[in-house]
């Protein structure tokens, strides 16, 4: 029989089941709007009702690459607790929900309305509150590869783009362990923005005119300000521009002076063109 719109999201609203999941209950039960609220519940598909309000504050950033790294996708699956995370059906969970950014190379849009069915039939079976945050999906766009770090408690999640000239340095171990390298430092060292370039005018004006006034204070002489503030801004992009940051691995060396040094081993121009960063929890997106 057909089942109308509105029918459908009343239902909802009284059981926050999945969209699909309502119309079928209504099919199931021809139209009876109690009748399917009882098939919902007897599904255990009504449970998400009761811990939609709870904190998802534990969870992982699950990964999936392609094999020859020139694409992969990361994605942010939450729960309650660090003992659902821990769990195979949660981590098979969320391995699905990176396979399904990376097949279908999204690159906008709400995983939980794409995947609202799946998430409603999780949250059922395992009694806890689940949420998909933020995904990224990274193709390589010239000649190159996708470099990837997920931290050891998966709740870090890494991916960088490198490029090269010629299409055999992608294969080669050191560029690969190259990009491994970057995506660490990604991880640990939290740059805002590839170069100085790439960061927000506005930032940097707000953080040029706070060094201004601290000079001023500390009572710099006033033809000598200028050129204080700018040997401060100078440090400022070394901590926050990951082209500038000192290499964790050796804080001698910048990571463009890391990446510039593989170039020469491998007989090739290499570049790093872009990153993104999830870290568990986080609002603030790279």
């Amino acid at each position: 029989m057909e089942i109308s719109a509105k029918l459908v999201k009343e239902l909802r609203d009284r059981t926050q089941a999945g969209m699909m999941d309502c119309k079928k209950a209504l099919q199931e039960c021809a139209g009876e709007l109690e009748a399917a609220v009882d098939w919902l519940r007897q599904k255990g598909l009504s449970k998400a009702a009761k811990k939609a309000g709870r904190a998802t504050s534990e969870g992982v950033v699950a990964f999936k690459g392609a094999a020859d790294n020139r694409a992969a996708a990361i994605a942010e699956v939450m729960c309650e607790t660090d003992f659902v995370s821990r769990g195979d059906k949660f981590q098979t969970f969320a391995r699905s929900v990176a396979e399904l950014v990376f097949s279908h190379k999204l690159a906008e849009g709400s995983l939980a309305e794409i995947m609202e069915r799946e998430l409603t039939e999780q949250i059922a079976t395992l009694g806890e509150n689940m949420g998909l945050g933020r995904y990224a999906y990274y193709e390589a766009r010239k000649t190159g590869i996708v470099g990837s770090y997920i931290h050891s408690n998966g709740k870090i999640g890494v991916l960088v783009e490198l490029a090269c000239d010629k299409a055999e340095t992608a294969a080669k171990p050191e560029f690969l362990e190259l990009a491994k390298n970057v995506a660490m430092q990604v991880a640990a060292a939290s740059p805002v923005a590839l170069n100085a370039a790439a960061l927000d005018p506005e930032l940097v004006s707000r953080e040029r005119e706070v060094y201004r006034q601290k000079t001023l204070e500390e009572g710099k002489p006033a033809n000598i300000v200028d050129k204080i503030v700018d040997g401060r801004i100078h440090k400022f992009y070394q901590e926050v521009c990951l082209l500038d940051q000192a290499y964790i691995r050796d804080d001698k060396l910048a990571i463009k002076d890391v990446v510039a040094a593989c170039g020469k081993q491998v007989g090739d121009n290499l570049s790093v063109l872009r990153f993104v960063r999830l870290q568990l929890g986080e609002n603030a997106a790279e």
